[in-house]
């Protein structure tokens, strides 16, 4: 059972972390904001956008999910190998 566990808690960890329209509806204090907020927050359609910044932070942001991935890669993989044997 920790292998399907731990698979839908990898999966459950990436949904949230990019998670875009609920942190859009109730967050309304910049401060606040999660990472795909905050990597919207950099883009300005009135003047130019800062794309070496951003593109850095999309870098950085996506180091969390990545370690998680690393570290329960194998529970991953045991998790849906074994959902399909009868």
């Amino acid at each position: 059972m920790v292998p399907a566990l731990a698979t839908t808690t990898i999966f459950t960890f990436i949904w949230t972390w990019n998670d875009f329209f609920s942190a859009l509806i109730y967050l309304t204090d910049p401060n606040m904001f999660t990472v795909p907020l905050a990597l919207r927050s950099f883009m300005d359609s009135q003047s130019g956008t800062n794309w070496g910044s951003l593109f850095a932070m999309s870098v950085v942001s996506l180091l969390p999910v990545f370690v998680v991935f690393l570290f329960g890669q194998r529970f991953l993989i045991k998790g849906i190998a074994t959902t399909g044997i009868k």
